[in-house]
């Protein structure tokens, strides 16, 4: 059977991937009256965004905020969403390292920061130094280098180490300074200094025009059913423009068309359009397109996806001695524990934990130790368990327990990423009408795949 618009004529697009990224992608399309239809193999749209509840306990199995800038503030904004945003408690500004066994905040200020242990005077001695640091000349270098020609090795073992842990599960040793924070290398490059280039730039945004009130800025923010609250909204904005989503839908070919591309499901169903957008992780694409060119599939198989588990353990209050004052605790390899770190879920936000108890949602596996991911769910809390009982004070055992397993989580921007993205951009300019985006290109944040997505379906908006 074959599937266009009503009138039998072709669609305007396909957007395989029902994401955060295809999901703005289509959003934008739709609300300009373009024939779109978002196809979507799990049951759900949302991807790794994705909200559980258990009687009154409340976890995340992917993203557990989304941090407050313009974009997201207008897209919010624009489907009157912002009445019923979740704000993070206030107390969740601080941040937790784990440092000899014990928990550290991070320092939030800078007279805090002089006499943090975190930093201590080894930090310190290299700090004082960054401005004087000659800007790197090389082409590309990793994270870890980057990091520590210019801060030292302290800062790259104790803030940046466990900072990549938490955002990436990665290996700063492997990841690309230019493609996992290019902000940081383009204020080295422009002023030559970190410390000298914040400073201007924090200036300089003090004193622009505001794109967005001042009290949502930076606001760390969820809902009160979760995350995946977005995700629904922005399908109910689809298919009430006229747009149209199917889930449960497996794709099985794809062929271009003299005038676009056409997609056949595991159904036999099958659909043409003039542009297709391919919003799926890396492998998936590389599945997709296995049989249409070599030079497309080639670089998305070099992205790296290591494993991941999130266990989420609830515990009577009272078993918990640390006060699980603040957003979490990262714990740095040189710590030696084979958990990544643990968010204080039921501090950062109100419901998600029975009056009485705490949430706990911890994270293991990551580029560095794959392994550990491995085991049943029973050893992987058992893991855990020996990993925060000493650091967050856990005398008692869980009273709920969660684990859910991402085998491949977290796409690594690792040496090599740009390079492999421009050799995927070169391969497309064959194939026109085709499009490939994700969170293993331009950004791995939720906030980051919905402004991509936006772009696109500007772009393709434009010229259909």
């Amino acid at each position: 059977m074959v599937e266009g618009s009503p009138n039998g004529d072709m669609l305007d697009v396909i957007v395989v991937g029902g994401g955060a990224t295809g999901l703005a992608c289509a959003r934008v399309l739709a609300r300009g009256g373009k024939r779109v239809v978002l196809l979507e193999q799990a049951s759900r749209v949302g991807g790794n965004i994705s909200s559980r509840r258990d009687g009154d306990w409340q976890t995340e199995i992917g993203p557990n905020t989304l941090i407050m800038k313009p974009p997201l503030y207008r897209l919010l904004e624009e489907m009157n969403l912002l009445d019923e945003v979740q704000s993070a408690n206030p107390t969740a500004q601080k941040r937790f390292v784990a440092m000899d066994g014990t928990p550290v905040a991070l320092p939030t200020h800078l007279l805090r920061a002089l006499n943090n242990p975190l930093i201590g005077r080894e930090g310190w001695s290299q700090i004082v130094r960054e401005p004087f640091v000659k800007k790197s000349q090389a082409e590309e270098e990793s994270l870890a280098g980057f990091v520590e020609r210019r801060l030292g090795r302290r800062v790259l073992e104790r803030m940046v180490d466990p900072f990549v842990s938490g955002v990436y599960a990665g290996d700063p040793q492997r990841l690309s300074a230019q493609a996992a924070m290019p902000r940081l290398v383009a204020i080295e490059q422009e002023y030559g200094s970190l410390i000298r280039g914040g400073l201007t730039r924090l200036w300089q945004s003090r004193r622009a025009t505001p794109e967005m009130p001042a009290e949502w800025r930076g606001k760390l923010m969820s809902f009160p059913s979760g995350l995946e609250r977005l995700a629904e909204r922005l399908a109910e904005e689809i298919e009430s423009c006229g747009g149209e989503i199917a889930c449960q839908c497996e794709i099985s070919t794809l062929k271009k068309l003299d005038n676009g591309w056409e997609v056949t499901d595991a159904k036999g169903h099958i659909r043409r359009a003039r542009e297709l957008v391919l919003a799926v992780s890396a492998p998936v694409a590389a599945g997709l397109l296995g049989s249409l060119d070599e030079a497309l599939t080639a670089p998305l198989e070099e992205i790296a996806y290591p494993p991941v588990n999130a266990v989420a353990l609830g515990f009577r209050r009272e078993d918990v001695t640390h006060a699980l004052d603040g957003f979490g605790v990262l714990i740095p390899s040189v710590e030696k524990r084979r958990t990544l770190g643990a968010l204080f879920s039921s501090t950062i936000f109100e419901g998600r934990a029975p009056a009485g108890h705490c949430l706990i949602n911890a994270f293991i596996g990551g580029r560095r130790q794959p392994e550990a991911a491995e085991g049943s769910d029973a050893e992987q809390i058992r893991q855990v368990l020996y990993d925060l009982r000493d650091l967050l004070g856990i005398r008692g055992d869980p009273v709920w327990q969660q684990v859910n397993r991402w085998p491949r989580a977290i796409p690594q921007y690792e040496l090599g990423h740009l390079k492999r993205i421009a050799r995927l951009d070169r391969a497309l300019e064959h194939h026109s009408g085709l499009s490939l985006v994700g969170n293993w290109r331009d950004g791995i944040a939720v906030g980051d795949c919905l402004e991509n997505g936006r772009l696109l379906g500007e772009r393709l908006a434009g010229r259909l």
